[in-house]
């Protein structure tokens, strides 16, 4: 486990590391260059680079000594439903997230087609916060593939948002995080994108989270949106306190 700076979580739990890319989001991938970081630092649980590779009991069990809640991202550096991830092996994480209620736990995947068809096999607790990935109008139909899957908590990451996303169906979702693309060479975002967004969220009474502007410098550009912050969450019972 490790404490995140991202906005919208307080810690991050890889019980697999590793990826391939997929889609356009995918091309200043951070977890790939955060890997070969932590590879060049000898951490041995990265010596085997951005390959896909499931972790040992210890680490599948480790928030059940977790006390406090807890918000947890699950498999930053990877993605869960990558397809050289058993199901059996999701099912081992999902029962440990399954055991710890007192925790949230947030699972974001690109590949929303292993999604669906896993979904009857799994058990969605409410502490289980499910999610895509949608960078552009080229993979909305992530979106219908995780409408259609079990999850309780449903909810979008459009980040890096990096092309328009108009009238979006946000049917049975409950949470759209947008954030612009930050690293060297960023592709651009536009505030007419984020304040569609915002706007079609506000009307479907969708909570929003707007993450961050990015760009080179993402700390000076800040996340100010129409002059606030933008912190929304879902309107759940399972939220710690």
């Amino acid at each position: 486990m490790a404490q995140s700076n991202i906005e919208w979580t307080e810690m991050t739990w890889n019980p697999t590391t590793g990826c391939d890319k997929l889609s356009a989001g995918c091309k200043f991938c951070y977890a790939e260059v955060m890997t070969k970081r932590l590879k060049a630092m000898g951490q041995e649980k990265y010596a085997e680079g951005f390959k896909v590779v499931l972790t040992h009991d210890s680490e599948l069990l480790r928030p059940l000594a977790w006390k406090k809640p807890k918000v947890v991202f699950v498999n930053s550096m990877s993605d869960m439903f990558h397809h050289k991830v058993p199901l059996s092996f999701i099912q081992k994480v999902f029962d440990t997230m399954n055991q710890c209620p007192q925790h949230t736990f947030q699972v974001l995947t690109k590949r929303a087609e292993i999604l669906e068809a896993y979904s009857n096999d799994l058990r969605w607790t409410e502490n289980i916060w499910m999610g895509v990935s949608v960078e552009d109008y080229r993979v909305r139909y992530r979106i219908d593939h995780l409408r259609r899957s079990n999850a309780k908590i449903k909810f979008l990451s459009l980040e890096p948002l990096i092309g328009p996303l108009p009238n979006l169906d946000l049917t049975g979702i409950d949470w759209v995080i947008v954030g612009g693309e930050s690293g060297r060479k960023p592709r651009p975002i536009k505030e007419s994108w984020v304040e569609s967004i915002r706007q079609q969220c506000q009307d479907a009474g969708v909570a929003f989270f707007f993450k961050q502007w990015g760009g080179v410098n993402k700390k000076e550009s800040g996340r100010l949106l129409n002059g606030r912050t933008y912190d929304e969450m879902p309107r759940i019972n399972s939220i710690p306190h």
